[in-house]
């Protein structure tokens, strides 16, 4: 049942026109030049890319433009790219793909990070279910940094796939994929890296990455929702995991979706253009946000590495708060932000994450993420501020908080 609360929230939400968006990590607004790409597609170059005639010669050569661009984009020419749905699905491809290649069936062990994305953590506990695989946990730092030594003391002959998420959703460190992956590559294992943060802010050289599978979905860069890629060495052979026509070189079955795949091409082609510039931007309003938060409302704690930390990316948890609590408070305050907490209304639960990385569950509660982009400015951010203090003395004060 939804609380008294967030039904106010949800109203006043509505009614407010000067809202602060500052959720970036969740989802990203389509860029008009994108949108502009994309009508093209669906009103007038509409045809299927699997017909032969000239509407569908259209598409198809549009398609094939896409792809270029993306892979030469990521400097990976060398690579295949399959086009998906987004970053869930390019995840499910690359480790249910291999897991049941006939090429792997001996092998029944996975590698993967405890700090990883729900996408990539469920689906192993569903291949232990349905398959019999064993899935080893990583170890990690107090930042989530995955142990590199760790990783390469475990891998062995029955190692399959290493899964590490290159940067983390919820408390935005980043991982030096590189050099796990060089590990990997020594030792003959696979390596995917789940780069669906990473690839808005991080340039993507696949060749210095040393990895063989990387999936991306492109709502995260202002392309639109629902379409995403899974990138991987042309040697790798992946069992479809929907079959039917023979797109995408016979793994995934189905029209391509051509609207959405140029809409992420070309929203990939942007924001590849002044990437540094633009980083060095939201490095400077991120730290406005870091030290704000911990200078001015004590008992908060920053969470992730303090430097190896994506641009836009700010995290924390709060003593004497429900991550919760502070979600619809900033909500009703004009302000979009999320919890690190895998939170329901009602019955919030700790993030996994922050448990992994040795935060005790009564704190990740409190957990806390904010994240910025090309169009937030500082006002914005000494707003959020300002507001942030305001409703957490506020909480506290119903808790009785010293």
């Amino acid at each position: 049942m939804i609380s008294s609360l967030y039904k106010h929230a949800i109203i006043t939400a509505g009614e407010k026109m000067d809202r602060i968006y500052l959720d970036y990590a969740a989802t990203t607004p389509v860029d008009p030049e994108v949108i502009r790409i994309m009508t093209n597609y669906f009103d007038n170059d509409f045809g299927n890319p699997s017909s032969i005639h000239s509407f569908g010669q259209s598409a198809e050569t549009a398609l094939s433009k896409a792809r270029k661009s993306i892979l030469e984009h990521m400097d990976a020419g060398d690579a295949d790219l399959v086009f998906t749905s987004g970053g869930t699905e390019s995840d499910n491809l690359a480790l249910r793909g291999c897991i049941k290649s006939p090429d792997n069936l001996s092998k029944k062990k996975l590698l993967i990070s405890p700090v990883e994305h729900p996408a990539i953590a469920n689906t192993c506990s569903s291949l232990e279910k349905l398959y019999g695989i064993q899935t080893i946990q990583l170890r990690v730092d107090k930042h989530g940094i995955i142990d590199p030594i760790f990783l390469k003391d475990n891998i062995d002959a029955d190692t399959l796939m290493v899964s590490i998420i290159w940067a983390n959703n919820e408390i935005g460190t980043i991982n030096d994929i590189s050099s796990l992956g060089k590990i990997c590559n020594d030792h003959s294992v696979l390596i995917h890296t789940d780069a669906v943060q990473a690839a808005a802010h991080l340039q993507v050289n696949w060749e210095a990455l040393n990895i063989d599978l990387m999936s991306f979905g492109a709502h995260k860069f202002y392309g639109p929702k629902g379409v995403g890629g899974l990138l991987k060495n042309k040697s790798i052979k992946l069992t479809p995991q929907s079959t039917g026509g023979s797109q995408e070189e016979n793994l995934r079955a189905g029209t391509q979706n051509v609207p959405l795949i140029l809409g992420m091409a070309k929203a990939y082609e942007l924001v590849n253009e002044g990437r540094e510039v633009r980083n060095l931007r939201l490095i400077h309003l991120r730290d406005m946000i870091i030290d704000g938060v911990l200078k001015s409302i004590p008992g908060t704690y920053l969470t992730g590495h303090p430097e190896k930390r994506l641009p836009n990316h700010a995290s924390f948890v709060i003593e004497g708060v429900s991550g919760q609590d502070l979600v619809i408070g900033l909500d009703m305050a004009g302000f979009a932000v999320s919890s690190g907490s895998a939170c329901k209304v009602g019955k919030p639960t700790p993030s996994q994450v922050l448990l992994a990385i040795g935060i005790p569950e009564d704190l990740a509660r409190g957990a806390l993420r904010v994240t910025i982009s090309r169009n937030t400015t500082e006002d914005q951010v000494i707003s959020f501020l300002s507001a942030l203090k305001r409703l957490v003395k506020e909480l506290r004060q119903k808790v009785n908080y010293k």
